[in-house]
Parts: structure tokens; C-alpha cells; sequence
């Protein structure tokens, strides 16, 4: 028998810790959360109170229920630039429908799940059937949505906001499910905390041990390829679509249930933030590269930037900037890192 028969197949060779670390993609966002952590840490004494983390948190929970389903879509090959608008929409309806109704709040958080659900199979039809960019479908949908988040609420309600129903049955019980917090010590945790790594989990597990998630990765590393052994790239996608419409509604749910009303031109502009931490956190622009897990590190890196410069006294206005500094230094590490692991894979 040949030397050549006898050697090792190299894909079988095991790999050495490094090579793994490389290859995880949020590894660039763990290094850049770290560094983020460093620096308020020495720039703002606040920022190491047991008290600011809950701050911290929350600010991160937020963005990161919807950057966990935008990453995953990301992932898939696509993008939702209607998901700030959406999470909005779901407030109202929930908000108007159990108001106008008179019905008990938990119809109108199911009609508003209903609603959502429908939004991001519509997104998901429409890509997959008219074969347009799902930046062109999902801008329509997200300015079709803002018109009617302001017509319809002013139409409804009279004004630019909604109605209070804080006094009507069902209330209390709702606002324990998306808006309620405890106290640990200092630390007051907000119930969005918990819908987050849940969040997180599902998602990881969903993309790393099941069949769906291999669908995810082929369908957004090569659809065609995909598509011809057999990945149901058309329904993976309308899924993922209807994976962001429901963490939509729960984001929407909480907003509603925090404040009791809803101004209807909010989240405008929260869907940027949602694919700023899916970057950072390492999913690639181009699809089939990504992790959840770095979607949470690249919220819980906007955490700790919106509040740390408050903590640290600076003007709120640079805000921005450093969030644009963070997309584009994430953005070279993340392909830095790559890189590095395609080189010793």
C-alpha cells in the first residue's frame, strides 16, 4: 500500500486551541468588549458601582432581543430594515386594540403577535418570491410602517400617542411578563435581562445543534449551492424574517408595558443599532459568518458605551462617534481574525 493511502485525512486532524479561538467569530467582539470595559473602568469611577451594571444591562438587553434575530438573518444572507419601525407597530397595536375593544390587555398582546408575525412573513414572501435586495423590500416596508404607526395612532386616538390602559384588566399581570424588575443586592435587573440570554441560548442552539441552523449558514454562505442539495433556502428565509417580527413584539411589549403609552414615531432608526452590534459582535455583511453569542457581546459593548459616557460625564453628542469608531475597528478585527483562522485551518 502507497504512502499516499496511508496518510491522514488533514480535515480530521485536531485543531489546537488557538486555531479554535480563531475561529469562533465573536471573537473580535470579546476583545473589543473587553478594551470598551478597561477604558470607562478607568475613565469613570461610576462606571464600577454594582449599581451601574443593572444600567448597563438593560441599555444592552434592549438593543440585543433584536440584534439576536438580526444576526441570525445576517447570517442567513439578508437584512430587516424595518425592525426599529416593527417593534414600535407592535406596541400600538397591542396599546389601540385593547383600548378600542375594551377587551382584557392579553387580546390585544396576542392580536399585536398575530400582526407582527404577519409583517415578517410579508418581508419574507416578498424577498423570496420577487427576488429583489432585501434592503429594497424591507425599506418599503419600514417606511409603509412608519406612516402607519402616525396616521393610524392620530386617526385613532386624536394625537401623536396613544391611549393609557394601566387601568385596564390584565395590565399588572402583562407588565410582570415584559417589564417587571427585581432588586439583587445593589443591582436592579429588568425582566428584559432574561428574555435576552434566553434568547441568546435558543438562538445558539438552534444554530449550532439543529438542522435549521445548517439551513441558516448554507443559505447565506451560497443560496444556489444551498438551494441544489436540497436547503429549503425560501422557507429558512420567510423563518427568519418571523424569528425578528416576534422578538419585535417582545421588544414592543416591553416598551408598551414600561410606560403604559406609546409615542408613535419611536424606533425610527433602532434598526442601525440592531445590525451595528450583529457586526460587531462578528456577523459578516455578506452572510453565512456569525454567531448569537456575538450579537449579545456587541449589545452588551453598546451598553456599556451609551451609559459609560454619561457615567464619565462627557457630552451625550459623541455618542455616535464612538459607536461609528466601534463598527469600523470591529469590522477590521473581525476580518482580521478570519483571516488569521482561514490561514491555520
Amino acid at each position: 500500500m502507497s504512502d499516499l493511502a496511508l496518510a491522514p485525512d488533514e480535515r480530521l486532524a485536531p485543531r489546537s486551541v488557538a486555531g479554535r479561538l480563531l475561529g469562533r467569530p465573536e471573537l473580535g467582539a470579546v476583545v473589543g468588549a473587553v478594551a470598551v470595559f478597561v477604558f470607562f473602568a478607568v475613565a469613570a469611577d461610576p462606571f464600577l458601582r454594582w449599581s451601574s451594571l443593572g444600567t448597563v444591562l438593560y441599555a444592552s438587553s434592549t438593543i440585543g432581543i433584536m440584534a439576536v434575530p438580526v444576526a441570525l438573518l445576517m447570517i442567513g444572507g439578508e437584512f430587516d430594515l424595518s425592525a426599529g419601525v416593527m417593534v414600535t407597530s407592535s406596541a400600538l397595536i397591542s396599546s389601540m386594540f385593547s383600548y378600542q375593544m375594551t377587551a382584557n390587555t392579553w387580546v390585544g398582546i396576542g392580536v399585536s403577535l398575530l400582526v407582527t408575525l404577519a409583517l415578517g412573513a410579508f418581508n419574507g414572501i416578498m424577498l423570496v418570491r420577487t427576488k429583489l435586495p432585501s434592503f429594497i423590500i424591507t425599506l418599503g416596508t419600514f417606511l409603509m410602517l412608519t406612516g402607519l404607526n402616525l396616521g393610524l395612532t392620530k386617526l385613532i386616538s386624536g394625537t401623536v400617542a396613544t391611549k393609557s390602559i394601566g387601568d385596564m384588566e390584565g395590565f399588572p399581570a402583562a407588565q410582570d411578563v415584559f417589564a417587571s424588575h427585581w432588586t439583587v443586592g445593589d443591582v436592579d435587573l429588568q425582566v428584559t435581562i432574561l428574555w435576552w440570554l434566553a434568547l441568546v441560548a435558543v438562538a445558539t442552539w438552534v444554530l449550532l445543534r439543529t438542522r435549521a441552523g445548517n439551513w441558516i449558514f448554507a443559505a447565506g454562505g451560497n443560496a444556489d449551492a444551498a438551494r441544489a442539495v436540497g436547503v429549503p433556502v425560501a422557507r429558512t428565509k420567510v423563518g427568519l424574517y418571523m424569528a425578528v417580527a416576534f422578538c419585535a413584539w417582545i421588544s414592543g411589549q416591553h416598551l408598551l408595558f414600561s410606560f403604559d403609552v406609546v409615542q408613535s414615531g419611536e424606533g425610527v432608526g433602532n434598526e442601525f443599532l440592531y445590525i451595528i452590534a450583529a457586526v460587531i459582535g462578528g456577523c459578516l455583511m455578506t452572510g453565512g459568518y456569525g454567531s448569537a453569542v456575538g450579537s449579545a457581546v456587541g449589545a452588551f459593548i453598546f451598553g456599556m458605551t451609551s451609559k459609560g459616557i454619561v457615567y464619565a460625564q462627557w457630552n451625550p453628542d459623541w455618542f455616535k462617534f464612538f459607536l461609528g469608531a466601534m463598527l469600523l475597528l470591529a469590522t477590521l478585527l473581525n476580518a482580521w481574525v478570519r483571516r488569521r483562522a482561514e490561514a491555520s485551518a
